[in-house]
């Protein structure tokens, strides 16, 4: 059995998942409510509520176990808000150290690859990956269950970063992603046109998309604005799934797969989801930040053996 810490950014969470990739545990925690009010997350506050949650949270998981039944520990190392990655590194070192057990740092990113290799429906590499959450964008050729190469990025917002600053710019809530989606089925998808950037390669942009909203907004007037909100969050909506299904196919017939894979936060847009039907997708639960995820993907890393992880430090951007 592996117990899983995530504590990247405002969720903590803890799993205990078996060598064969059955979840007997997922807990999360989310701090959404408590970032509400400042409308994003403030990393300090994340980092103390971490500390506030992660034992209750860790209690909840065993449940009925003991650590008697853990074989080893996984944890997020990064990337990450860097105080609440050292939260999560902490815990997991002195759970491992007290017990002797190996310790597995797992990448973030490559967890949540790994989210697709859980059972009960497994995917099986390779496959075209498309990693769309609120701080990262990136399309991968996932060569193996730890082997891949990242074939596009974004030049700048991620795509759940752009859904959080068009959020804000309509006055909706926090997560941005969640509130658009909601909104945008009320609305119609070509009222406005937004621009789809086009850069080189298999790249991303959505800055000008988030000032082409802006413009809009203030264009149409406070009054007009409101009572065209879901026509905007539709439009608004279309034009980052346009870019993310346009250059995820174009990725996949570069690369020569005939597979489409879906994670992170993004994956769960249900726009996103109808325009990629024949892609492979994370499910639901498995879609935001989660430590499931990271034990699927403690089993194909080497663990640091006792008690070399000591020194263990964790990182803020992606290697």
């Amino acid at each position: 059995m592996i117990l899983a810490l995530e504590t990247s950014c405002d969720e903590t969470a803890a799993a205990l998942i078996t060598d064969e990739g059955e979840i007997a545990a997922n807990v999360i925690a989310s701090q959404a409510d408590l970032h509400a009010r400042y409308g994003g997350v403030v990393p300090e506050v994340a980092s103390r509520r971490h500390l506030e949650l992660v034992v209750p949270v860790l209690r909840e998981t065993l449940g009925e176990r003991s650590l008697d039944d853990v074989e080893r520990v996984a944890v997020t190392r990064g990337p990450g808000l860097i105080g609440a990655l050292l939260v999560g590194v902490q815990v997991a070192k002195a759970l491992a150290w007290s017990r002797k057990l190996p310790l597995v740092p797992v990448d973030h990113l490559h967890g949540h690859v790994a989210s697709l290799f859980l059972l009960p429906d497994p995917v099986e590499p390779p496959f075209l990956c498309l990693l769309a959450s609120g701080g990262h964008t990136l399309l991968l050729d996932v060569r193996g269950h730890s082997e891949f190469d990242v074939v596009g990025t974004t030049l700048d917002d991620a795509a759940g970063e752009a859904f959080d600053k068009g959020a804000r710019l309509l006055g909706l809530g926090y997560p941005g992603g969640a509130a658009i989606d909601r909104l945008a089925r009320d609305g119609d998808p070509e009222a406005f046109a937004f621009p789809v950037a086009r850069v080189s390669g298999l790249d991303f942009s959505f800055s000008g998309l988030k000032t082409a909203l802006l413009y809009t907004v203030r264009d149409l007037g406070e009054a007009e604005a409101e009572g065209r909100r879901a026509d905007l969050a539709a439009s608004y909506q279309r034009a980052i799934v346009r870019a993310l299904v346009e250059r995820t196919r174009d990725a996949a017939s570069k690369t020569g797969r005939d597979r489409i894979a879906v994670v992170g936060g993004v994956a769960a847009n249900s726009e996103l989801r109808a325009a990629l039907p024949e892609a492979s997708a994370a499910p639901l639960p498995l879609c935001t930040d989660n430590a499931a995820m990271i034990g699927s993907a403690a089993r194909f890393v080497e663990a640091v053996p006792y008690p070399h992880y000591l020194g263990l430090d964790a990182y803020a951007s992606a290697r």
